[in-house]
């Protein structure tokens, strides 16, 4: 059922075109930018802490829970302020953002990873405020730029382009950082300066990535300047409408706790299911390759079968290779076909999510009259940020539970338990996230174009 059209409060004027092949690569290069400075954090702070600066694991785990929630609400608190700015200069309301933004990211980045000689608290401290301090100057790039697709275009096949080269760059971003920095910091027979240079590295690649995206990327969907401010509860209030986001955040929340989940237990099921941990960098090759081929074809799928669909396929698919392994004897051979084949799918569903939120900032324009980019995009990187710090301490408790024991063999229950956190834990999850989306997400296509068709009317009368 269509929803009552509000009459738009402030004209948009859109430029109708279609993107080239060469901003859409630029738009995907934007994440390679942010990938090599927030995939540091991801693979190798947890193990800089405990090796380098010298805190515990578990002061690091929490490090990482309590920074997650701050950067939570950092990202609404950007979102927020991106969309209430008044002073839109020339270059756009986003891109400045990556332009301005990108050196002071690469600089908290090399500073996380810097070991002062202070006290154990001091540390403990060090950790806590360089970590929260990173987490904010990424939200003051990434929900910009994340915002970005939505402005620069709303043609349902480019959108899904967007999407392709956006999951291509995260992909490759975390190929280059799992790849390249260790091999580095092997070379410094002091640790810190390893990473110190390793990061260093990475960073002034991230610099050279944002700027290509915000050089040759542009805003095609231009919202007039607000001339007053429009109070940030009244702008938060009406998010509530917006069924498709309310959809996608909730679908979201289950799939990434589904795939960190998944990633945290991998490495014990190599080691002591398969007895076979150097299998290791053949899985992550193969899941990051074919993460990569299977973002390849979500153009062709969306024009052949629609988003909804096919991001539901990708999660089936998943789900179904995930039973599978359980199912089927252990087996090195049949484990990896298997695993290979649930990856590629599931590129469609991980993919898919930043085309569908672009689609939801036009929803949300077309129901409420308000075109709020950055508080839309900052609420579902909030659900993906509670998710990743949920996520962060499920795989530790659920270890107890089943009783494992590091470094010793494990007894035949808990080999069975950690089969089943590694796919049935994420596949019961999947399932929460596939049935939400089939029963509650209604911007179909058709409901789309006529948003899109509507927009643009409001556009022209105004």
């Amino acid at each position: 059922m269509a929803l009552p059209v509000v009459p738009s409060k402030r004209p948009v004027v859109t430029v109708s075109k279609k993107l080239t092949f060469k901003e859409k690569m630029s738009y995907g290069f934007g994440d390679i930018g942010n990938g090599l400075m927030f995939d540091m954090g991801q693979l190798y702070l947890l193990k800089f802490y405990t090796d380098v600066l010298g805190i515990s694991a578990y002061w690091g785990g929490l490090v990482f829970l309590i920074s997650k929630i701050f950067d939570a609400f950092a990202d609404t608190s950007v979102g927020a302020f991106v969309d209430s700015r008044t002073n839109i200069s020339k270059r756009g309301k986003f891109r400045p953002f990556i332009l301005w933004g990108t050196v002071p990211l690469a600089l908290m980045t090399v500073i996380s990873f810097l070991a002062p000689n202070f006290s154990d608290t001091g540390k403990i401290v060090w950790a806590f405020a360089t970590y929260m301090g990173f987490g904010l100057a990424y939200s003051f790039v990434n929900i910009p730029y994340g915002s970005l697709s939505a402005a620069m275009t709303q043609d349902p096949i480019d959108r899904a382009s967007l999407g392709s080269f956006r999951a291509i760059g995260s992909q490759t971003a975390l190929l280059i950082s799992g790849v390249v920095v260790i091999p580095i910091v092997l070379q410094f027979a002091n640790k810190e300066v390893g990473y110190i240079v390793a990061i260093s590295v990475m960073s002034i690649f991230g610099i050279l990535f944002h700027l290509i995206c915000y050089r040759n990327t542009k805003e095609n969907v231009i919202r007039a300047p607000r001339k007053e401010k429009v109070p940030l509860s009244k702008l938060f209030k009406a998010l509530f409408s917006n069924r498709p986001l309310i959809v996608l955040c909730l679908a979201a929340l289950f799939m990434i706790a589904s795939s960190n989940i998944r990633n945290a237990v991998q490495l014990y099921y190599l080691e002591y299911n398969l007895k076979s941990p150097e299998l290791m960098s053949i899985l992550s090759f193969l899941s990051i390759g074919l993460a990569v081929v299977g973002s390849m074809f979500i153009p062709a799928m969306v024009k052949r079968i629609g988003k909804k669909n096919t991001f539901m396929l990708g999660l089936l698919v998943c789900i179904a290779c995930d039973v599978l392994n359980f199912i089927l004897p252990t087996s090195t051979v049949t484990f990896l076909t298997i695993f290979s084949l649930g990856n590629f799918a599931l590129a469609f569903a991980l993919g898919l999510p930043w085309v569908m939120i672009a689609d939801s900032i036009d929803y949300h324009e077309w129901n409420s009259g308000e075109r709020t980019e950055g508080i839309v995009y900052s609420t579902y990187s909030f659900f993906r940020k509670l998710a990743q710090a949920l996520a962060g301490f499920i795989p530790g408790v659920a270890l107890s539970l089943i009783g494992y024991v590091p470094n010793i063999q494990q007894s035949s229950d808990t080999l069975l338990g950690l089969k089943g956190l590694l796919f049935l834990a994420p596949a019961a999850l999947n399932i929460i996230g596939l049935i939400i989306l089939f029963f509650f997400y209604n911007l179909t296509d058709n409901l789309y174009s006529k948003i899109v068709a509507d927009l643009k009317e409001r556009s022209s009368f105004n």
